[in-house]
């Protein structure tokens, strides 16, 4: 333990008048009192001093290396965010938060021009309103004139299409007529036999008459076809139907309802009793198919035009 310095001094000191030792200086009665008290006070801070000596110096030995300093926040920050690792969940939470500052952005932007409009005056909002009238009986009048053009255009296209339908049903059932293009339906086959050669040819041309009335559409006798202008000449084995020859049996094949002709034909006094009269037979049969082939070419008239523009 160290000694006080001060205390030292006083010690070694011989002239000090202090000293009990100095032969010279006999202690006084009265200063000895303060002596001891200074004594005890100067041995505490001796004391309290060397206490503290081995702690000052032990922790200067017992010092721990300086810890490393500390990264700083950037350095964190970038740490944190890189590499990325992003979970799922992480990004449907950004996704979340994207879709509503979108909509947030949007409503703020509907208040925003609201706004404008609510900020407007009287009369500038009079006449927003009249414009827009304006615009809306604009539009409601081309909407019309749409859909009016719309509906004229679909009439006249139905037009046409059942125009051309319609043409071309005429132009069929002209043909037929014309002998110009083949038949079949429902009708009869009337065979006229003529062992003797009895028959005439006003007799097969009353036959087509009798046919005719009866509702004959389509009628072809041995692969001739009978049409509005043709005609029947000769007799027996040099019968005629414009111009070509045929020959009997004649085989009359007769487009129309089968209910109608057949009686036509067998009326008292008609064209069956007729031709068994002259000793011929007539022979009637019903068929749900007859098949009309025999064709005439069209011939252009000469002088008539059709008036139809």
């Amino acid at each position: 333990m160290s000694e006080n310095p001060e205390n030292a001094a006083n010690s070694e000191n011989p002239e000090n008048p202090e000293n009990p030792e100095n032969p010279e200086n006999p202690p006084n009665p009265d200063s000895r009192k303060p002596e001891s008290s200074e004594s005890a006070e100067g041995s505490k801070s001796s004391e309290g001093a060397a206490k503290a000596a081995p702690t000052t110096s032990g922790t200067r030995r017992e010092d721990a290396p300086a810890p490393a300093a500390e990264p700083s926040g950037r350095r964190r920050l970038v740490s944190a965010l890189w590499p990325l690792r992003v979970t799922r969940a992480q990004l449907i939470v950004a996704l979340l938060l994207f879709v509503l500052g979108l909509g947030l952005a949007i409503q703020v932007s509907s208040t925003s021009d609201n706004s404008a409009l609510r900020g407007a005056r009287q009369e500038d909002l009079v006449r927003i309103l009249d414009e827009l009238d304006d615009r809306t009986q604009r539009l409601e009048d081309e909407k019309a004139r749409l859909e009016k053009q719309r509906t004229e255009l679909e009439s006249s296209s139905d037009q046409a299409e059942e125009a051309r339908k319609q043409t071309q049903e005429k132009e069929q059932q002209l043909g037929i007529l014309a002998g110009t293009v083949a038949a079949e339906g429902p009708g009869i086959t009337l065979t006229v036999g003529d062992p003797t050669g009895a028959v005439e040819s006003d007799m097969l041309l009353d036959a087509i008459q009798e046919l005719r009335a009866a509702g004959a559409e389509a009628i072809q006798v041995n692969g001739v076809r009978v049409v509005a202008d043709s005609y029947f000449t000769g007799s027996g084995n040099d019968m005629r139907i414009d111009g070509t020859k045929v020959a009997a049996p004649y085989v009359f094949k007769v487009i129309g309802k089968p209910e109608d002709l057949e009686p036509a034909l067998n009326i008292p006094g008609g064209v069956v009793q007729t031709l068994e009269k002259e000793q011929a037979t007539a022979t009637v049969e019903r068929s749900a198919k007859i098949v009309v082939d025999a064709l005439r070419p069209a011939k252009r008239p000469d002088y008539a035009q059709s008036s139809s523009q």
